[in-house]
């Protein structure tokens, strides 16, 4: 009958790129500004235009392009925000490599003709994500894409500057930030990447100096793991109430090779456990000692430059690398006496995630936000519910963050980028932040002026992408109508960097907050639960997995692992998964494409159901109760429960029950009505099961739709719905089809056919060898099963079914809703066999479970062995305790 030869499994890397053109193609994604319909917005976190997909964005698009699709189909004017950042540190240092091979760097090109470089490489490999993006089937309109250094952006970027330089929040001053040598630039906290390192610490002797400043034979000892920096010691810091060292406090020591004389104060921050107690204070190369050093008013030496090497204040070790040089103080400190211990140190290391320099803390001048006026309202925006977190437990995190916020450091030492919008007069010194580049000084009337040469944060641009991407400052009229937006997906890492940021800056200049719902995901790990990196080589690429199972299944296990905003464990084998699931979805769809759908006719409706018997108001019913299941389940921010309601309706109802139950009727040629009813039915739950499956199995559920359509038209039954599955409408809920009395029926049929499935196989019975069953109980509930008696002798293959009369024995027997479920066993095995091969079971699963509890609870094992190896064990052991509990239940049932 059909046209269609369908693939014995589904072979989505044949199809997925076809459809998703095809889409592209008919304008499937295109937002409708001047329609009626209603807005739902989400803004594309941007990608850096150097990048390459992850599973973080696999991740990521996946959750919102289920959002966006489904809000698409619920009738919404659903608009997906995408775009690109343009990523400073990570694009200027991929072209700077580029440079490099070529014998170039950027300094001998100089600073525009190196921007005109970087332009170029954007042009030709800048929309490589994008494309990555499509391949997952990410339906945003591409149209509106905004790159972050696009005129509008660029714009909003240099107006929030000036607004917040006039108001006094923008200021230049000195602070501790994250230095990287190599690229010589500061970097955000997010850009640092932080590994175990095995060092050591250090213990040096620091000599009290008497009234005259001389060295005294009294010493104090402290504890770096950083000897480099104890060049730029300005003070040595013990805790207030520790009673070994309060006689020091107000005391000053000699530091040692400097000679330098530095007090001993007294502050809270110091742990006496640590160490020695006592710690040196370096302001201008550790963050706390900063901090530290401004509460006592302490002057902070800096003794590096910017390359990493010792300056003019390292005296005879200028010159030095600080690692050249912390093992030439180590090697005279053990000469001279000064290092008195060194012991194993295990700590956290910052390195630069760009070029893996290890970062270094290092003072320097740089622009920065004041962030606490910024901050009370945001919060204020969170705790009223104007943006509500998903899951609730970050709006904590968030608050605890926002109380203790620290002032934002936004100049960056690079060429790529908004170069920061400040002015100096050359002759007057006149400093002037303007909208445009002014040609004068507006002091002096001096032509001679020049620009700032820091670049802005990248962060600084993105905070603004709610609204920058919809033409702010202008009242454009993309702006009216897709701002504020309804929803924000993100990863919960960068809660301070981002979100954060955004809430305020959307507050901030548009008085409204930029979203409605921040839904956080998890953060992908490996199998073990580590970070993926490069370093590790432990990274799934989404692009291969895309390649070999599907774009459907990377979707599909990526949401359906996404649960709470837990962090996923995973591994290519979960893969799978999706993968299994969507070749159940096409086996189906070959069993009901291979009857005969020339019984349909042109009076066939299959958008409306068939309800001839009760399988069909039971399956009806519970596809509308699936239906209600997932809208709630959406509406509270938890697609991997609307999909997993979706995943347990087609598998284990639809194919299941319902389809096992149908085969009577679609090969019943003699009844040709009650086939049709059959088919028209099979096909309307299935079509709407292809639509709640849509936005998160896109390419398989439209090129399923793609098939059906052709099929219903040459057999001139008419389709319900257009050309696209895409553009169907949601499956709306009809209470009226919603039949709980039912469901309780078939709800109980289940239950009996599936303890007879059990039986069967407890007792190695034949999966299809008919045995005779007893029903007992109470008369009512016995009563309900009497008109399905079809159903289960169908399902179970039972025949006789009685019910009620004498109990049989030996008997298997279940209870089921309150009923005995019975199938007797005489004369179906060998009684006497069957209790002696239960009984040595028996005998060797209570061994195993001694020797197993005992080896539990061993003490000296359970402190040796890996976590991994008890939890096996104690799988082991679960999995043993069930099968001689079911072996007890066999033999109490054989007598």
């Amino acid at each position: 009958m059909s046209r269609h030869e369908l693939s014995k499994v589904h072979e989505a890397c044949a199809v997925e790129s076809r459809i998703y053109q095809s889409w592209e193609d008919a304008g499937c994604f295109a937002i409708a500004p001047d329609s009626p319909s209603t807005p739902f917005v989400i803004t594309m976190p941007p990608p850096n235009v150097t990048g390459r997909l992850h599973m973080g964005h696999g991740l990521q698009d996946s959750v919102q392009d289920v959002f966006i699709r489904c809000m698409r189909m619920k009738g919404f004017d659903a608009h997906w925000q995408p775009g690109k950042d343009h990523a400073g540190i990570a694009t200027q240092a991929v072209v700077e490599k580029k440079l490099a091979a070529q014998g170039i760097t950027r300094h001998q090109l100089g600073r525009e003709a190196f921007i005109e470089k970087v332009w170029e490489w954007k042009q030709e490999y800048g929309d490589a994500i994008t494309q990555q993006k499509r391949k997952l089937g990410d339906s945003a309109d591409w149209s509106t894409e905004v790159f972050t250094m696009d005129p509008g952006p660029s714009r909003a970027v240099r107006e929030v500057f000036v607004r917040l330089y006039e108001k006094g929040l923008i200021y230049q001053g000195y602070y501790i930030v994250n230095w990287c040598p190599r690229c010589h630039t500061a970097i955000s906290d997010e850009e640092v990447e932080h590994e175990d390192h095995a060092g050591h610490l250090w213990q040096l002797a620091y000599p009290v100096a008497d009234a005259e400043g001389n060295p005294t034979t009294e010493t104090v000892i402290v504890a770096t793991t950083r000897p480099e920096t104890m060049l730029g010691d300005v003070a040595v810091a013990v805790h207030p109430e520790d009673e070994r060292y309060r006689h020091l406090i107000g005391k000053r020591l000699v530091l040692p090779i400097v000679g330098r004389l530095i007090p001993v104060i007294a502050d809270e921050f110091v742990s006496p456990e640590f160490g020695t107690g006592c710690v040196k204070v370096t302001p201008a190369h550790d963050p706390n000692d900063f901090e530290m050093g401004k509460r006592h008013s302490l002057e902070p030496v800096i003794v590096m430059d910017i390359n990493g090497c010792m300056n003019e204040e390292a005296g005879a070790y200028r010159g030095l690398d600080r690692y050249d040089c912390r093992k030439a103080l180590l090697k005279h400190f053990e000469e001279d006496g000064t290092l008195r211990a060194t012991s194993d140190h295990a700590h956290s290391v910052g390195h630069c995630s760009r070029c893996h320099t290890v970062i270094e803390p290092y003072l320097s001048r740089q622009w920065f936000v004041k962030m606490k006026p910024l901050a009370e309202r945001a919060m204020q925006a969170v705790a009223d519910g104007e943006v509500q977190f998903h899951p609730l437990r970050w709006r904590g995190v968030f608050e605890r963050w926002m109380e203790n916020i620290r002032d934002w450091c936004i100049s960056r030492q690079l060429w790529w980028g908004h170069r920061i919008p400040v002015f100096t007069c050359e002759d007057c010194g006149e400093t002037m932040v303007t909208r445009e580049d002014p040609s004068a000084c507006t002091a002096c009337g001096s032509e001679k002026i020049s620009q700032d040469e820091d670049v802005l944060d990248t962060w600084f641009s993105s905070w603004l992408w709610p609204f920058s991407t919809l033409g702010w400052p202008d009242d454009t009229p993309m702006l009216r109508r897709y701002y504020p937006t309804q929803l924000m997906v993100t990863g919960y890492d960068i809660i301070f960097f981002w979100v954060s940021r955004m809430i305020m800056a959307g507050l901030e200049f548009t008085d409204r907050a930029p979203f409605a719902h921040v839904y956080f995901t998890g953060m992908v790990k490996d199998e073990l639960g580590r970070k993926m990196s490069k370093s590790l080589n432990n990274g799934i690429d989404p692009l291969e997995m895309a390649d070999k199972y599907g774009a459907d299944a990377v979707r599909f296990c990526m949401v359906t692992l996404n649960t709470e905003g837990q962090d996923i464990k995973l591994s290519e084998q979960k893969f799978e998964m999706g993968r299994n699931f969507a070749n159940k979805i096409w086996q189906a769809f070959r069993f009901v494409q291979m009857q005969d759908w020339s019984v349909l006719g042109p009076d066939v409706d299959i958008s409306q159901p068939c309800l001839a018997e009760l399988a069909d108001t039971w399956i009806v019913s519970r596809l509308h109760s699936t239906t209600a299941r997932m809208d709630a389940s959406m509406e509270a921010y938890r697609p991997n429960d609307a999909l997993s309601a979706a995943y347990e309706f087609f598998w284990n109802e639809y194919c299941d029950w319902f389809v096992e139950l149908a085969k009577p009727r679609l090969y019943d040629k003699e009844n040709p009505e009650r086939q049709r009813a059959a088919l028209h039915n099979a096909l309307h739950v299935f079509c709407r099961s292809m639509q709640l499956l849509h936005p998160f199995m896109p390419f398989i559920t439209e090129e399923i739709w793609r098939i059906v359509r052709d099929e219903l038209e040459e057999v001139g039954t008419p389709a319900p719905w257009g050309e696209f599955m895409m553009k169907h409408a949601w499956p709306t809920v009809d209470t009226s089809l919603q039949n709980d009395t039912t469901e309780a029926e078939f709800r109980l049929v289940q239950g009996v056919v599936t303890a007879v499935r059990n039986i069967r196989a407890e007792q190695n019975l034949k999966p299809r060898q008919e045995l005779e069953l007893v029903i007992q109980g109470e008369s009512e509930r016995m009563d309900s099963l009497r008109p399905v008696l079809g159903y289960l002798q169908q399902l179970a293959f039972v025949n006789p079914v009685r019910f009620g009369g004498e109990r049989p024995r030996p008997a298997a027997a279940s209870v089921v809703e309150g009923l005995d479920v019975l199938v007797p066993l005489a004369g179906l095995i060998d009684l006497d066999k069957e209790r002696e091969r239960l009984g040595k079971e028996r005998v060797r699963l209570e061994g195993f479970l001694r020797s197993g509890t005992a080896k539990l609870a061993n003490a000296d094992f359970v402190a040796r062995a890996p976590e991994a190896v008890i939890e096996k064990e104690r799988a082991k052991l679960a999995d043993a305790q069930d099968a001689l509990e079911k072996i007890l239940r066999s033999l109490e049932q054989l007598g």
